[in-house]
């Protein structure tokens, strides 16, 4: 028999299968992206408000039963699927109510009635959501609990599977993705937040950039007057690529292992890099506006402002919890990270660049919580007791960033740091004004401690089978197209095409590469006004030709 841990994630899915009697993994299986359109978790509960509850879970069944396909064993010898995730996630996944999540405002939600909406863990049967799809008569399915309604699974599981719990003193953890969850703990009490990182501190949205997979560079370091890559293989392990000269584009040595992209921890390393190396004097100016790291390999001026956004969200969020918190900037001894990008990413030009506070003298680096958590649940679900039984302890206050003045101003100046250059000495005086203490200077020297090589450190006997096509293609009419086709040339990702059948036209849209509302050029440019994403139905059998 076998049971499977699956970690549904803002960027992608990640899954294994497990031999329950050995309790071994026998295969992993991820996804190169998420099946909903857009790049951030505010774009998927945005998607499923307009387009429909019921698409976005159907997207979500799709893809999860591509994953499970590639495992190549009997639906019937599957026992059972723990799955992890943030809420909104959750909820898509398993069809329940969503509107709490998308309306912060609590007379908002009790006009909707759907205020203070229980998650609680649940063990059901799987065919209640793969019936229809993928039938499997003896499996069930577990969730973990919520700790309130914005505290999802992965914000548990990044305090059980750390030893963020068991510190005495103030310690703060972070799953680092483009939705990057965190907590802080002072003595028995934890504040949680969330900061809208968005898709560049996974590669997304960036020239050249890609989920962490194969081919990714990952890290890069100096070696002499030139940069040694870093890239992932096919073990998702770090391994050296290629030695070049990042301001002319030159190999100066080749390896066996070729960069095809860069995930959000390379770019991160590049900017560090530059930043320390001189070879940018004032952000986000990079020399002659770019930096070539391989064969269409280039990092611009936009990619560093992207980066600095995110980068920017979590070092204020970060801030504004130990500044809501009141304690001393001194008092943080702890810094724990979790998720791929806490996992693959230079801890030490993390905290260079600031998406780990500087000044804090120890940093942990976890791999993937949210899996490591689903799988202990799917192992043994009677864990579930004790799951419920911390989230009851876990007296968690959440900090709303978005209606917070503090976190507010720190992103001002986060912001003109980066896309102004603006000097340090004059971002001090600025966080004074808005009263504000002045953050300390970066430490000299701290303790890094590595726990684990990659993201998931063991992958199973038969490694890593990676999942690229998980799109399903959307279908909504579109009355009154004149044939224009300016839609699909719009389209950055090449998502859109128009078809006319029986007389009818339609627009059919590849759910995967759609950026959904961080975007919405297609829905802009159209003379008649006739494409509306809320009108979107799935439709199986057409494959855009891409």
């Amino acid at each position: 028999m076998y049971v499977i841990a699956l970690d549904i994630g803002t960027s992608g899915f990640r899954s294994q299968l497990i031999d329950l009697e050995k309790q071994e993994t026998i295969k992993t299986v991820i996804t190169m992206g998420h099946p909903l359109p857009g790049g951030n978790v505010m774009d998927h509960l945005d998607f499923a408000i307009n387009t429909g509850r019921d698409v976005a879970h159907g997207l979500m069944v799709e893809a999860v039963k591509k994953v499970l396909e590639r495992f190549d064993v009997d639906p019937s010898g599957i026992q059972r699927i723990a799955v992890c995730g943030n809420p909104i996630q959750l909820s898509l996944f398993q069809n329940t109510e969503i509107r709490d999540l998308a309306y912060a405002g609590e007379s908002k939600q009790k006009n909707l009635g759907v205020y203070n909406v229980k998650r609680d863990a649940r063990i059901f049967p799987a065919n209640e959501i793969f019936k229809k799809t993928y039938p499997m008569n003896n499996c069930e399915i577990v969730v973990p609990p919520a700790i309130k309604h914005e505290i999802g699974a992965d914000a548990l599981a990044m305090m059980m599977e750390t030893d963020f719990l068991e510190q005495d003193g103030p310690c703060l953890v972070t799953d680092y993705g483009t939705n990057a969850e965190m907590a802080l703990k002072v003595g028995e009490k934890i504040i949680t937040a969330s900061a809208a990182a968005g898709p560049a501190i996974e590669g997304q949205g960036i020239n050249c950039g890609m989920l962490a997979g194969p081919g990714a560079i990952s890290d890069v370091n100096t070696e002499g007057d030139y940069w040694r890559l870093i890239v992932l293989n096919e073990k998702m392990e770090a391994v050296k690529g290629d030695l070049v000269d990042p301001v002319s584009g030159k190999t100066i040595e080749s390896s066996d292992t070729q960069a095809r992209g860069i995930t959000g921890t390379g770019v991160i390393s590049t900017i560090a890099l530059a930043i320390k190396e001189g070879l940018t004097e004032k952000l986000p100016h990079l020399p002659e506006g770019r930096i070539i790291l391989g064969d269409s390999i280039i990092i611009t001026d936009k990619d560093v402002e992207e980066v600095g956004k995110a980068i920017g969200a979590i070092l204020a969020a970060h801030m504004t919890l130990m500044i809501e918190a009141g304690i001393d900037y001194s008092d943080l001894k702890y810094v724990y990270m979790s998720g791929a990008s806490g996992t693959y990413v230079d801890a030490e030009k993390a905290r260079h660049i600031g998406s780990v506070p500087g000044f804090v003298e120890n940093i942990v680096q976890f791999g993937n919580t949210s899996i490591g958590l689903a799988r202990k649940l799917a192992v043994d679900p009677i864990r579930l007791c004790d799951v419920m039984q911390i989230a009851r302890k876990i007296h968690a206050d959440h900090l709303m960033m978005a209606t917070s003045e503090t976190f507010k101003d720190i992103y001002i100046c986060e912001l003109s740091y980066w896309q102004q250059g603006m000097p340090q000495e004059i971002y001090d005086e600025m966080i004074k004004m808005y009263n504000i203490k002045p953050f300390p200077p970066k430490l000299e020297k701290v303790n890094i401690e590595r726990r684990v090589s990659r993201d998931i450190d063991d992958v199973g006997k038969k490694g890593l089978d990676i999942v690229k096509d998980i799109g399903t293609i959307l279908e909504g009419p579109v009355e009154k197209c004149i044939l224009c086709h300016k839609c699909e040339k719009e389209c950055p990702e090449d998502a859109v095409v128009i078809t006319e059948e029986q007389g009818k036209r339609f627009a059919n849209i590849d759910s995967q590469h759609c950026l959904g509302t961080s975007c919405r050029r297609c829905v802009a440019i159209c003379p008649e006004q006739t494409m509306d994403h809320s009108k979107l139905k799935i439709k199986h059998f057409l494959k855009i030709k891409r």
